[in-house]
């Protein structure tokens, strides 16, 4: 339990950092070659850097023959004839955003060495997936977080972090809500009353139970329901998420106490 808690904490650390990284080459690549983020939507892949690294520059990948960049895709098991040829289309169609050479060597070179630590990120990533999914197969709960909606290969281990094994932790939902500082708190002086966010608590194991909340929302019926119910009456996005994630540790919570897997009906 000790070792999954340290992996899922260090893969959410690691997904940060690919996002920032991402988030860098994407503002390198429109000072230069801003065709290529429309060529390859999803950037968190292997055949975006890939096609990076060896087709730097728009005037690179304008040299390449036909063939070869279809070869390229196909290797990359990007079989889509429809995808595939939009983008051999828009290649042979694209118009350089400059020329000006003092733009485009520093940003290409600065481009090439982020791909570089974009694809150690993503394969640092995918050691720590297989660890989790090991460490997490050996664990007695398992079924319990696999029934929850919206979990997955990735929350459901945090979740069942989040929870423990040890089901004497807690005496009732509300003290694991407290801890994880989803739990609001109301404050009053004089007249005036406000409720307020918990400034104190572990932020990953709050950020695990409001992410899992948000997902839910494509695969739980009520809490779909529950979400337009409040978007409705002008609840901003962020506050139903909290309120959902306070709900769904009650239902959880009783899930875990009674060893019984999550049943939507």
């Amino acid at each position: 339990m000790r070792t999954l808690s340290q992996l899922v904490e260090y893969r959410r650390s690691l997904v940060q950092d690919s996002v920032d990284l991402s988030n860098k080459i994407t503002a390198t690549l429109k000072n230069y070659y801003p065709q290529v983020l429309e060529w390859f939507k999803e950037k968190d892949t292997y055949i975006f850097c890939d096609f990076i690294q060896k087709w730097p520059s728009l005037t690179a990948v304008k040299k390449a023959r036909k063939q070869t960049l279809l070869d390229f895709f196909e290797s990359h098991n990007s079989h889509y004839s429809t995808v595939n040829n939009a983008r051999l289309d828009s290649i042979k169609n694209s118009m350089p955003l400059t020329l000006d050479e003092g733009v485009i060597v520093p940003n290409q070179i600065l481009v090439e060495v982020l791909i570089t630590q974009f694809k150690v990120l993503l394969k640092g990533i995918e050691k720590l997936d297989k660890a989790i999914k090991s460490a997490y197969k050996a664990q007695q709960d398992k079924k319990i977080f696999d029934s929850l909606p919206g979990a997955g290969p990735q929350l459901a281990p945090r979740l069942l972090v989040a929870f423990g094994s040890n089901r004497a932790r807690y005496n009732d939902a509300a003290e694991l809500q407290k801890y994880a500082g989803i739990a609001p708190i109301i404050e009053r002086s004089g007249q005036k009353m406000w409720t307020h966010w918990r400034y104190s608590c572990p932020t990953f194991l709050r950020q695990t139970f409001v992410e899992w909340a948000g997902f839910s929302i494509r695969y739980s019926f009520w809490a779909k329901a529950y979400y337009e119910q409040q978007k409705a009456k002008g609840k901003p996005h962020n506050s139903i998420i909290r309120s959902l994630a306070f709900k769904w540790i009650r239902i959880v919570f009783r899930c875990w106490k009674t060893n019984t897997p999550y049943d939507e009906s």
